[in-house]
């Protein structure tokens, strides 16, 4: 579940976000980590406020930073660079391919840090390149299970192998509704929601025990496949048990961590004779339901608490001696 590892080289690498950059100085230095995705461009560092660089992250010198570097004296420049790079970044980035300063480039070299450019403008390289890292740094993991589309709600079903996860899956989209993943499904966060995708090698097939693998795009059509799906529901599937006791009334909400992100957990008992794809269906709907503020529930249990409490008080008004 950790975040992918990034390094300076990596920006350098074939990307189809047109980074343009090249190597100004510190070829050796290309191994250095970004740790994070945010980046700064730091006018106000080179003034003195240097409390705020947060190491790690890409630095962008644009026009601003550099005319003002060049209205200090020699020694004036070197002392503000070696303030600068002891915030430890991960790397300088130049931007619009402007001259660069023996100055600069002798203290990048003392403080290990690569130096690069671009003929890019500040904005335009922080457009590209935020997206490139926010999907290179985003924490990742794989989980077995299956995801589906059902009424807008991405589903994720998890069980034990064999307890019919992708075979309701089916039957789910035989009613219209949507895979995304099976087996293994691909999971991604973003800020506090995660997404979820299928393995690039097995995508938009199934196994289903008896038939082998199925091509569920072929079958039937685009309509029936997402490439990734925002995960609000867990189901989880499980053997029944006589001796197990199972929720009956649903007003505790339970939750499943992804990624270190809390989703509402149904745990649902297989048996013969249950209809598994009506009740998923149904948890989508009661789960939209929940969405919307209406937590059928919870209202059940507070007319029944109202109820009692309301019986209690008329027999205790009979009781009452005259």
């Amino acid at each position: 579940m950790a975040p992918r590892s990034l390094t300076v080289a990596d920006l350098l690498a074939e990307n189809p976000y047109d980074l343009r950059l090249s190597v100004v100085s510190g070829q050796d230095l290309l191994a250095r980590p970004i740790s994070s995705s945010r980046i700064q461009k730091s006018g106000l560092a080179l003034a003195g406020l240097t409390q705020h660089l947060q190491p790690g992250r890409v630095q962008v010198f644009g026009n601003t930073e550099m005319s003002f570097l060049a209205t200090l004296p020699p020694a004036r420049q070197s002392e503000t660079l070696a303030a600068f790079f002891k915030g430890a970044p991960a790397c300088l980035v130049v931007t619009k391919n402007l001259e660069v300063p023996q100055t600069l480039i002798d203290e990048a070299k003392a403080a290990g840090v690569p130096l690069l450019r671009t003929p890019l403008l500040s904005g335009q390289l922080i457009g590209r390149i935020q997206p490139l890292l926010e999907s290179m740094l985003m924490p990742r993991a794989s989980l077995h299970g299956v995801l589906i589309d059902v009424f807008g709600v991405g589903i994720l079903l998890l069980g034990k192998s064999g307890i019919g996860k992708s075979e309701c899956a089916l039957d789910l989209v035989m009613r219209g509704q949507r895979l995304v993943a099976d087996d293994i499904v691909d999971v991604f966060r973003k800020q506090d929601v995660v997404y979820g995708t299928g393995s690039p090698m097995i995508r938009h097939h199934m196994e289903v025990r008896g038939l082998g693998i199925i091509n569920i795009k072929d079958l039937f059509g685009v309509a029936a496949i997402r490439d990734t799906k925002k995960l609000e529901l867990v189901v989880e599937l499980v053997e029944w048990n006589p001796a197990e006791e199972y929720d009956r009334l649903g007003v505790e909400d339970r939750t499943f961590n992804v990624l270190d992100v809390p989703l509402p957990l149904c745990v649902v008992p297989v048996r013969p004779g249950r209809n598994m794809t009506t009740i998923i269906e149904v948890a989508a709907r009661n789960h939209l339901l929940k969405e919307q503020g209406h937590h059928s529930a919870r209202t059940f249990q507070q007319r029944l608490s109202r109820a009692i409490a309301e019986g209690s008080a008329a027999r205790a008004s009979r009781e009452e001696p005259e």
